[in-house]
């Protein structure tokens, strides 16, 4: 465990080197005189003489922190500790059951997707599932506003895929395949709004960027 020092060039001194140019350490708390003996206890080639260091190690963790050594006199959580120090790879029998690799960063559990395909993918699911909230209800107010909010939406959406325009008869045919026929519109009473693309901005410290209005 030699020191290492850095040289400045044309000087006949040296310095320390600094923490920001070592290794990470796995478990910054203890300090890295404590991980350096972690890593001497890895390599070395006798067995015995390993896990006699390891015990020595555990020691002298529990004299940096009292207070855990009392609440474990099993030492449980500091050989955990010590075998993260040493990237779990300390050979020796140890113990008591410590922490693992893949109990330490566990794999997520994969996200069930939904199987059934989207129908039209430039509207998405969420469209998909409002048309068909909105089929669900009774006819009324309240639904003929909804169906003209999903309605202006789909546009909205359609526009990024077509900017030269769309047909409002597009997004009829469109409610009226996705609900099965159960949704009607018109386009005297649909209500659709005409989209167009504004520069916001001229000044210096714009670039010209439009929006949608």
């Amino acid at each position: 465990m030699n020191q290492e020092f850095n040289t400045i060039p044309g000087k006949n001194f040296k310095m320390l080197p600094y923490n920001t140019g070592n290794s990470p350490l796995p478990l910054p708390e203890y300090g890295r005189s404590i991980q350096q003996m972690v890593d001497y206890c890895v390599m070395i080639p006798d067995r015995e003489e390993r896990t006699a260091c390891a015990y020595k190690i555990i020691e002298v963790m529990r004299t940096l922190f009292p207070k855990i050594a009392q609440e474990n006199k099993d030492n449980a959580k500091f050989w955990d500790h010590l075998n993260i120090m040493a990237r779990f790879e300390l050979d020796i029998d140890f113990p008591c059951e410590v922490i693992t690799a893949d109990q330490l960063n566990p794999l997520p559990e994969k996200l069930e997707y939904m199987k059934m395909p989207i129908r039209l993918r430039h509207y998405g699911r969420n469209v998909e599932n409002m048309i068909l909230k909105i089929s669900e209800m009774e006819d009324g107010p309240e639904r003929k506003e909804l169906l003209i909010l999903v309605a202006n939406q789909m546009k909205k959406l359609l526009l990024m895929h077509n900017p030269e325009g769309v047909d409002n008869r597009r997004i009829i045919q469109d409610l009226n395949d996705y609900s099965n026929g159960t949704l009607q519109l018109t386009e005297d009473d649909c209500g659709l709004l005409d989209y167009e693309e504004l520069e916001i901005g001229k000044g210096k410290n714009t670039k010209g960027k439009k929006r949608k209005r």
